[in-house]
């Protein structure tokens, strides 16, 4: 039985600028399970410098990714954070504390910038908007689409999301409230990505219409 407090699945595509920064402080017991998905910059070869297990997923998608990381966890408990340094992992432990005292089946956070342009404003607005449409549908109290979350890997897997791609998140919290899951949400301090890295979902307008497109077919 593995004795890892918590895998945390870093989802990554062209990080490797960002994954120094990411892994520098990697909570004590904690696994790191980077998922390279189709990156060209050699991340993959960094994360494993920095002592990451690392995983390929070939098809494209935020949701693919993650999925294959959360096959690939071991622990009773995994994580999700991206792999852009706009995060840190040590916010991740308090969330990890709710799920296990059982104050919340899924802790997750909500980004709170701490620089004025940090969160472009398209991508910002359209944030608010789904999860004030999750808040209708559910009894969640959230403000954020769970940018980086912990939960039971059991609990997770039994959800069985379907999608592949970015509407994975918003799936992820329209069957969690389905299945009578508890939500608790906390502050956490929210940056600049990492110099040399570009954001595939609010770097352009372009990137926001895909996680809008892949957000309605959820919603079908």
């Amino acid at each position: 039985m593995s004795m890892t407090v918590c895998d945390v699945v870093i989802p990554c595509r062209d990080e490797a600028a960002a994954l120094p920064l990411v892994l520098a402080t990697v909570p004590p017991g904690w696994r790191v399970i980077v998922v390279d998905n189709g990156s060209t910059d050699g991340t993959a070869d960094v994360a494993r410098s920095l002592g990451a297990h690392v995983i390929s997923e070939t098809r494209p998608g935020y949701g693919a990714a993650v999925h294959a990381g959360v096959l690939a966890a071991e622990a009773t408990f995994v994580a999700v954070i991206d792999g852009d340094a706009s995060m840190r992992l040590l916010d991740l432990v308090p969330m990890l504390d709710l799920v296990r005292e059982g104050a919340a089946t899924m802790a997750i956070g909500r980004r709170r910038p701490v620089s004025r342009g940090v969160w472009p404003w398209h991508a910002r607005a359209g944030t608010t908007l789904l999860a004030g449409l999750i808040r209708r549908r559910s009894d969640f109290p959230i403000h954020d689409l769970a940018p980086m979350r912990v939960c039971r890997r059991a609990d997770l897997l039994a959800l069985g999301i379907g999608d592949r791609r970015f509407g994975y998140p918003l799936e992820l919290m329209l069957k969690a409230a389905e299945a009578g899951w508890t939500v608790a949400e906390i502050d956490v301090a929210y940056q600049s990505r990492a110099a040399g890295t570009k954001s595939k979902v609010s770097g352009s307008l372009t990137g926001t219409a895909r996680v809008i497109r892949d957000f309605a077919g959820v919603l079908r």
